[in-house]
């Protein structure tokens, strides 16, 4: 408060009130003072003005306000429909098991869910994939969260070793989808991560080791904890943990967990068990079924697991197994050709960019699935034999003058024969 010229009045430098009139004051320099009106009016004015700021330098997307309603297991396979070409019994648990799983996380966040069901918790339910290399399970994990618009990250579990020893924690995996999330802890909270190469972590026998088995059952026994749920510490630039290094708490109850693998010698196991004529609870001495039967994984039971290497307590938190079939000649017709993300479709796109239309002779896209059978590697031979055969004509074609047209044929798949050209036509 400042004095007037006469009298001996502290006032306030702003509103002129003196000490009578207010509860308290501040001084400043040079006689200036300020009432507890002045800063209360003040600080709601700087207050206004942040707000109307922030409102109109980042506006909130409607998106983000919006909430998502959750789709219908149905609605989810006909979002896999579109990328994945078969394996109709693995979609149908996949969504079934994702659709249950959300159902579960919105269930838990209501305050208000009390009904005659109001004290059953849900448990959660991770999804083991089975089925050999190039048959879609890393597709369909990925296609499933760009369905669900969930943070997805993948994670090989080669690399994992037991906490203490040379190789990534378990916690990496964490840090991974972490990382997917623009390192919001909540998205990744809801998100899903795909562990790929499951199998390789299983032990040499299914008797226990007398020795430690630290990229094996060590990390079996390390992952449970985590496939459960529990709050874990995850460094935020990944990598292992040290002392003195400050963590990122996450909670992995409700994030989905998919675990894949080929499982080589798993077929072997279940052949001996189905031979001996035991399916299930029933004996049938004349159930035959081979190794090389392309339908033996629908007969996995999870003491077949047990036999393969993997511990209990692990098998018991993977609740929903699927297996997929192996690809067949038409199945991987269809893949070349059909799906949004085909391969074949890839290419006409790289062409066009280009003002080239790009197309394949029948037979051409047939003998692309021969070679990509003698492979071994289902839908990966695809993409294999497609980039050897198309190397060269990339290259060349940008330096044809006005090329519209390039047809593949049979030879030029199998013998590196140059394809027809046609020029662009003149337009009138």
């Amino acid at each position: 408060m400042s004095q007037g010229k006469g009298d001996d009045i502290i006032r306030c430098s702003f509103c002129t009130r003196d000490l009578q009139e207010v509860l308290s004051a501040f001084a400043g320099a040079a006689g200036v003072y300020i009432c507890d009106y002045c800063i209360r009016d003040a600080n709601e004015e700087i207050v206004r003005t942040n707000k109307e700021n922030a409102s109109s330098l980042r506006p909130r997307p409607k998106a983000a306000v919006k909430k998502r309603k959750p789709l219908l297991p149905m609605q989810i396979k006909a979002g896999l429909d579109e990328y994945v070409i078969g394996q109709e019994r693995a979609k149908k648990a996949l969504s079934v098991a994702v659709y249950n799983h959300y159902k579960r996380v919105e269930a838990a966040d209501k305050v208000d869910f009390y009904n005659e069901f109001g004290d059953v918790e849900l448990e959660k339910a991770n999804i083991l994939l089975l089925g050999s290399s190039g048959t879609g399970k890393t597709l369909l994990a990925r296609t499933l969260a760009r369905i669900l618009h969930v943070p997805f990250s993948i994670s090989d579990a080669t690399a994992l070793t037991e906490a203490g020893y040379v190789g990534d924690d378990v916690e990496t995996i964490l840090s991974n989808l972490l990382s997917a999330s623009d390192f919001d802890v909540k998205k990744a909270e809801r998100g899903i991560i795909y562990i790929d190469e499951i199998d390789k972590i299983a032990r040499k026998s299914d008797h226990a080791s007398i020795t430690r088995d630290v990229s094996g059952e060590g990390v079996q026994q390390a992952l449970l904890k985590v496939l459960e749920g529990t709050e874990a510490g995850v460094p935020p630039r990944g990598g292992r943990k040290h002392p003195e290094q400050s963590l990122i708490t996450i909670d992995t109850r409700n994030i989905l967990f998919i675990c894949g693998g080929a499982f080589a010698g798993l077929p072997e196991i279940i052949a001996q068990r189905v031979g001996s004529g035991q399916i299930g609870f029933v004996s049938d001495s004349n159930k035959r079924v081979d190794k090389d039967d392309d339908t033996i994984l629908q007969y996995l039971e999870p003491d077949d697991l047990l036999k393969f290497g993997l511990i209990p307590e692990f098998i018991g938190r993977l609740n929903v197994m699927s297996s997929l079939d192996p690809l067949s000649d038409e199945i991987m017709m269809a893949i070349l050709t059909q799906p949004k993300n085909a391969i074949i479709r890839q290419y006409q796109k790289l062409f066009a960019m280009d003002s080239i239309n790009l197309v394949f002779d029948q037979e051409a896209l047939k003998a692309i699935v021969d070679r990509a059978r003698e492979y071994g590697t289902g839908a990966r031979g695809l993409r294999s034999i497609m980039e050897s055969s198309m190397i060269d004509i990339m290259y060349e074609v940008h330096s044809l003058k006005d090329i519209g047209y390039c047809r593949i044929t049979r030879d030029t798949i199998l013998h590196g024969a140059k394809p027809v050209y046609e020029q662009r036509r003149a337009s009138a």
